[in-house]
């Protein structure tokens, strides 16, 4: 029997960023798909698992930071994505791709944060201070005009906030939103472009106040 791989060879391979794009060559130097990866990791290949993290980590980590706003339950729910895929592993059908499912996992570990949060007390958040090259104008402008779309983009309701995530920032095609949050690809651009239309009018209201 094959050594089966252990939940803690995920956070081993997690502890070093910028391996992605990494994966298991073939011997005609092709890259081996996610799905390949997928069933040798099933079939107790240590390593293979630690390939789909490096491959992911950073795409995953992104998402949860845009719709948490908070870099270190950014990163907690990361982990926890990962080790619930380590741990569904044999759910996978391949009726969808390996990416749209672990997308459809970081998102459901991003809800259960989100109402975590809602159930606990809310603290005001302060200010960064400035360092002194901060201070310099253009820079200023700069972090307030990024600060205002951070804000505004996180005001949004839910359902239309991830799917600008997941197309204004993560790159995926309306198709590949629409199979990773189980809708009409009609719904997916209906909530985006009223999502970016409720944008634009918050940013305007910000602009004539200033």
């Amino acid at each position: 029997m094959r050594e089966q791989a252990h939940p803690s060879r995920i956070a081993s391979a997690m502890a070093f960023p910028g391996r992605e794009g990494m994966g298991i060559i073939e011997g005609d130097g092709m890259e081996l798909s996610d799905e390949h990866i997928v069933e040798r990791a099933r079939n107790g290949e240590t390593e293979a698992f630690g390939i789909l993290v490096t491959r992911w980590e950073r795409r995953i980590y992104s998402l949860a930071l845009r719709l948490l706003d908070h870099p270190e339950d950014a990163r907690e729910v990361t982990q926890e994505t990962f080790l619930a895929a380590f741990r569904k592993l044999h759910q996978f059908r391949g009726r969808s791709r390996f990416s749209s499912w672990l997308y459809r996992i970081a998102l459901n570990c991003c809800y259960d944060r989100l109402r975590e949060r809602r159930a606990e007390p809310v603290a005001l958040e302060e200010a960064d201070g400035l360092t002194a090259e901060e201070q310099v104008l253009d820079r200023i402008q700069h972090k307030q005009i990024a600060e205002r779309v951070r804000r505004a983009v996180r005001a949004l309701p839910l359902e239309m906030r991830q799917v600008i995530i997941l197309k204004e920032y993560e790159g995926l095609t309306f198709e590949e939103i629409a199979e990773i949050l189980d809708i009409p690809v009609s719904t997916a651009k209906t909530r985006l472009y009223a999502g970016l239309d409720q944008l634009r009018k918050r940013l305007e209201r910000w602009k004539d106040a200033f």
